[in-house]
């Protein structure tokens, strides 16, 4: 997954590629499984991201009752994304969901883990979820730092990224660290092809202004940025990190099993 930029009087500039599938190359697509933990939750600029590259959504909510596929073969890979409940959470749905994860691991399909869904992963694969030490939360934007494998991988990475979290993961025993921060070192890691990001590449300028009028209380948090700087950094640290997303997604869908490549 390269990402490439341009320098011009001295600034940072950021190619984005204007990506209109036909009608036949979307039904050619395999469908991107898509989990989300509320009724109103929405897949948001990853969403937008993927529709862009022709790939239907199969959205599931199984805190809701839907099933998730015993095996992945029908979809290009799958996005399990962010809520407000926790991965030690004793629910049946949450347990089940980080059971499931088994199934993308074992298939090597590419898989993505957005806050609560990295959490996730970084459980399955046997890590601790917990709260900081010192009961600090990220809410707004924060300093990420790729290490010499995230920029190997994806060489652009924002200065800042969005965040929305009061727990963090250690780094997988056997995981290859990719982004790292300051109160919760571990931002991003992959395991294979499987990716986990503590923060929030999906949220859209209505979803930040929905998450600040219904999650207001979080401001009180500390370490939380208050409202107005969620704005005024979006504008400063936004189009970087939209970049980088579709970038990424790029690379990610691309991604395929050993075994399957090893056959050919």
């Amino acid at each position: 997954m390269s990402f490439r930029t341009d320098r011009f009087g001295g600034a940072e500039l950021v190619p984005f590629r204007k990506r209109v599938p036909s009608t036949a190359a979307s039904e050619s697509r395999l469908p991107v499984l898509i989990v989300l933990h509320q009724e109103s939750s929405t897949p948001g600029r990853v969403g937008n991201a993927l529709r862009a590259l022709g790939h239907p959504l199969d959205i599931r909510r199984p805190r809701f009752g839907d099933p998730l596929p015993e095996t992945l073969d029908a979809h290009a890979g799958a996005v399990v994304f962010g809520g407000p409940m926790s991965a030690n959470d004793p629910d049946d749905y949450i347990r089940r969901e980080i059971d499931w994860l088994e199934i993308p691991l074992r298939e090597q399909r590419p898989f993505l883990g957005i806050c609560l869904g990295a959490q996730m992963l970084a459980m399955q694969l046997g890590a601790r979820v917990a709260p900081h030490a010192e009961a600090l939360t990220q809410i707004g934007y924060y300093p990420i730092r790729p290490t010499a494998a995230g920029r190997a991988l994806c060489p652009a990475w924002p200065a800042q990224v969005y965040h929305w979290h009061r727990e963090g993961f250690e780094l997988p025993v056997g995981a290859e660290l990719l982004a790292e921060g300051d109160d919760f070192p571990v931002q991003a890691f992959r395991a294979g092809n499987a990716f986990g990001v503590q923060f929030h590449p999906d949220v859209t300028y209505a979803m930040m202004h929905r998450w600040t009028t219904r999650g207001y209380d979080g401001f009180n948090a500390p370490g939380a940025r208050q409202r107005h700087h969620h704005f005024a950094d979006r504008a400063v640290y936004d189009a970087a990190e939209r970049a980088w997303l579709d970038h990424f997604i790029d690379g990610w869908l691309a991604r395929r099993p050993v075994l399957a490549q090893a056959a050919e």
